[in-house]
């Protein structure tokens, strides 16, 4: 049994994702980010960095596992699964699932806030970060263009960077004209785990003002 701390983010769905892909059982536990329960004591002993999600696999100890890609990699390791045993498809799976890590989510990230969060509007914050976002989903595209997932079989490189790249129009980001990426998505978005995974914690309504308005509130509280 896995008990799962999480919250309806990118990085969030990522290890719901994966959770599902790999039929594990677990049990959710939602942290509040507008009430700022990610920063509570009880928390913090799990991840000092104050961030879900968080694993606990109640199977290995109470072995704890904070920081999204880390977790991937775990879950990956654990069940032998959507991480390739071949020494070179390995490592590449590790390259992909760095770059989401290290910049897709990151650069993104920041298009978020300049595009959504901050009351100021700052024209050059917006302006670089979300084209910083959209050369990253070139990059993608370029990788896609003779394979159906970003090292050949579906894995959790593929995992880490679907949660940020359908969150495209959130972040004020177009993906016009990148085909390939547009397929990925939707060959990614099919699957029954993964539409099974982006609706933990709870179904996501993006579509309504109310839910627009109180996710720009919970992220500005977190600005603070």
């Amino acid at each position: 049994m896995l008990s799962f701390y999480t919250a309806a983010t990118p990085n969030g769905y990522k290890v719901a994702i994966a959770l599902e892909e790999l039929a594990l059982d677990y049990e959710v536990h939602p942290i509040n980010l507008g009430a700022r329960e990610q920063k509570q004591d009880s928390f913090l002993a799990l991840n000092p960095n104050g961030r879900i999600p968080v694993i606990v696999d109640h199977a290995n100890d109470d072995f704890v596992v904070f920081e999204s890609g880390a977790i991937l990699y775990y879950l990956a390791e654990r069940s032998g699964q959507l991480l390739s045993q071949d020494p070179k498809k390995r490592s590449e799976t590790l390259q992909w699932l760095m770059f989401q890590v290290g910049g897709l989510g990151p650069m993104q990230g920041q298009a978020n806030v300049f595009h959504r969060y901050t009351e100021e509007r700052i024209p050059y914050a917006i302006d670089r970060y979300q084209r910083e976002t959209r050369r990253l989903y070139k990059v993608l595209e370029a990788r896609l263009q003779d394979r159906a997932f970003l090292v050949d079989d579906y894995s959790i490189a593929d995992i880490a960077a679907f949660p940020w790249v359908e969150a495209h129009a959130w972040s004020g980001v177009s993906i016009d004209g990148l085909t390939k990426l547009a397929d990925w998505l939707e060959r990614i978005a099919t699957r029954p785990a993964v539409q099974r995974g982006i609706a933990i914690p709870e179904p996501r309504d993006r579509g309504g003002e109310a839910a627009v308005t109180e996710a720009v509130t919970y992220a500005r509280k977190m600005l603070v």
